[in-house]
């Protein structure tokens, strides 16, 4: 039986324990009156005989009424969510319409049981504050004793913390593999925390390296990044459902990656004392707008994907103070090659059917994007996390370059000219509405960031890695991050919070 079954077995026993009390002494308090203060001339054994007769009727009753009212209630799952005031007049409507259906059941079939009175008002009572105090009594106990956890644990955090030491959360993805051969070539000692959804095949050249360590694990459970988080000096946070397609298929498992695991990791991170904090966003950000884009620029977003990387800006945002300032860099349309291959990405994706059939099939052609190759995708990072701190300190960076803002046309024919015989085919207006230029002033001036890599450049390493066998199917699932999510059966939705969804809604025009 799991924890939470058993948890739910405990509450229904604790419960039906409490009906069955609450009756057994409303009777004796019944007895006590009748027989001990207004001194009712009876026999107190025939009496004590007729109650106990009383309960033994009536109690399965109670309890079958009780039980089933409170799983209708919630008590046994979403109850334990609610607020404490909440949760107060639930338990009390529930209490109230028990008693009252087990008043109506004596009522409609007085032949088979009979409970007087007073003693349905005291049983009511009593389970009442009963009902009440157990729930908000273990409410308010898991409170004290998750401060106190929190306090044990921040007196705990007095490591020395190594400046050389970074943590890398997804590196093990599309960028991440990238940045990680970045950090142990530049002399940083890394930790890696990934579940490797995708396998080890990204990490594959460095798994080895004597200054990494990998953690495999799940970056949603606490303690998993508590122990990664231990004595490092820097954090990256790169790890997230990524594209469009892959969070719509899923929006509760998206926002408890993409949102809620954000605020874990960077609340553990504040805790730990973590200098710099890097979080990977997109420029998706900016949805559909015609002016040219800076970091200032209003919010527009058209997917959920934009959306739970807005509200994961704001969640850092909320949580920031004078020593803890998270980085935010809004990467690109990326295309190219890292440890991990994805033809998912439209440049990549276009290069791979136009060797493959000969076609390159656009839709929505007017579209602007703003690309950039993976590898300088792990560059803009690795400067973010070399720079003076007050350089970055707080700040978010828009990564790439002005020189590859490309309509989706223009990339095309790019494509074309460099595959002999393709053909490009319009197909007309699409159905994703994205459409932004971005200025990259801000990172290429502050941080002097210059990408080395061109969309021409990125098109020949595809054509190469199909030409030459390394890729030799580009519809596999493993290149795909929605055709691996959908394929991925191990992945289980946990309930959620809640806090999430509202702030989701807040941005997004989506719903």
């Amino acid at each position: 039986m799991g924890d939470n079954k058993k948890q739910i077995l405990i509450r229904v026993i604790a419960d039906l324990l409490m009906l069955g009390i609450s009756l057994a002494m409303a009777l004796l308090v019944r007895f006590y009156v009748l027989y001990g203060i207004e001194g009712l001339n009876v026999n107190p054994a025939e009496y004590a005989k007729l109650y106990k007769t009383i309960y033994i009727k009536t109690i399965f009753v109670l309890i079958g009424v009780g039980i089933t009212n409170n799983f209708l209630f919630g008590f046994y799952n979403k109850g334990r969510s609610y607020a404490s005031k909440f949760k107060a007049i639930i338990i009390m409507q529930s209490v109230s319409l028990t008693f009252l259906l087990f008043a109506l059941f004596g009522f409609l079939l007085p032949n088979l049981f009979y409970v007087p009175r007073g003693v349905l008002i005291i049983a009511w009572i009593l389970s009442t504050v009963m009902f009440l105090g157990s729930r908000l009594w273990s409410s308010s106990w898991r409170k004290v004793v998750k401060s106190e956890i929190s306090e044990k644990n921040l007196s705990l955090i007095s490591e020395i913390r190594d400046e050389n030491l970074i943590l890398v959360i997804g590196g093990g993805g599309y960028i991440g593999s990238s940045l990680l051969k970045k950090l142990l070539n530049g002399g940083f000692n890394v930790k890696l925390l990934d579940a490797f959804v995708f396998g080890k095949e990204p990490i594959r050249e460095v798994e080895e390296h004597q200054n990494l360590e990998i953690i495999e694990g799940d970056f949603r459970e606490v303690g998993t990044v508590v122990k990664a988080m231990s004595g490092v000096g820097s954090v990256v946070h790169l790890g997230g459902i990524v594209g469009d397609p892959a969070c719509a298929h899923d929006e509760e498992l998206t926002l408890e990656i993409n949102l809620m695991a954000t605020r874990i990791i960077a609340e553990v991170a504040k805790a730990h004392k973590v200098k710099r904090f890097v979080f990977a966003s997109t420029c998706s950000v900016y949805g559909a707008n015609d002016m040219l884009l800076d970091e200032k620029s209003s919010l527009n977003p058209v997917s959920l994907y934009a959306v739970s990387k807005i509200a994961s800006e704001e969640v850092l945002h909320e949580i920031s103070d004078e020593s803890f300032l998270p980085t935010i860099l809004r990467f690109g349309t990326i295309y190219g090659f890292s440890g991990r291959i994805r033809f998912d990405l439209v440049i990549n994706l276009l290069t791979a059917k136009a060797i493959t059939n000969g076609k390159i099939t656009l839709f929505g052609g007017d579209q602007w994007r703003p690309f950039v190759h993976v590898e300088d995708a792990a560059e803009g990072v690795f400067k973010a996390l070399t720079a003076d701190y007050n350089l970055v300190k707080g700040e978010t960076f828009n990564v790439g370059s002005n020189e590859q803002n490309y309509t989706l046309e223009q990339v095309a024919h790019i494509i074309q000219k460099l595959v002999p015989g393709s053909e490009v085919i319009e197909m007309g207006s699409d159905s994703d509405k994205r459409n932004y230029r971005v200025c990259f002033d801000k990172i290429n001036r502050t941080l002097q960031f210059t990408p080395t890599w061109t969309v021409d450049r990125g098109i020949l390493q595809v054509i190469e890695a199909i030409k030459s066998g390394e890729v030799k199917d580009y519809t596999e699932t493993k290149y795909s991050n929605i055709r691996t999510i959908t394929d991925d059966k191990q992945s289980q939705l946990t309930k959620l919070g809640g806090w999430e969804r509202k702030m989701v809604k807040d941005y997004s025009r989506v719903k």
